[in-house]
């Protein structure tokens, strides 16, 4: 019962995500064209480690697999403000970097901007 519970929550949020993403008023702009099929299969895949509301957990290999081909930059591009309501992205970032495909400093990703590495000295 309680899987069940959890593929349904998953299945909605997936389907909130994707119709923040497609439904944007950019002049009828087809969302990201060039990485359309990379924001398809983040959905799918790493959905459950973005959200605001989930605490930050280790992706999947799944996910991580979606990530290390996916052109994370023109992902981040594409985040609006209505993704930020759902989508938590110091954990976007964070996924990337755990999956190898860290994100470049000063990256914005929606309205968050990746910061520098932390200092060793």
């Amino acid at each position: 019962m309680a899987m069940y519970i959890n593929t349904n929550i998953l299945l909605l949020a997936f389907f909130a995500i994707t119709g923040i993403l497609f439904s944007r008023n950019n002049n009828n702009m087809v969302v990201g064209e060039d990485c359309q099929a990379d924001i398809l299969g983040l959905q799918a895949q790493c959905a459950l480690y973005f959200q605001k509301s989930l605490p930050r957990m280790n992706p999947s290999q799944q996910c991580c697999s979606v990530i290390k081909k996916a052109n994370m930059p023109c992902v981040c591009h594409h985040m609006t403000k209505n993704d930020e309501k759902i989508l938590d992205m110091k954990k976007v970032i964070f996924v990337a970097q755990y999956c190898g495909r860290p994100v470049a400093p000063g990256t914005k990703c929606g309205s968050y901007t990746v910061p520098p590495p932390p200092s060793t000295a």
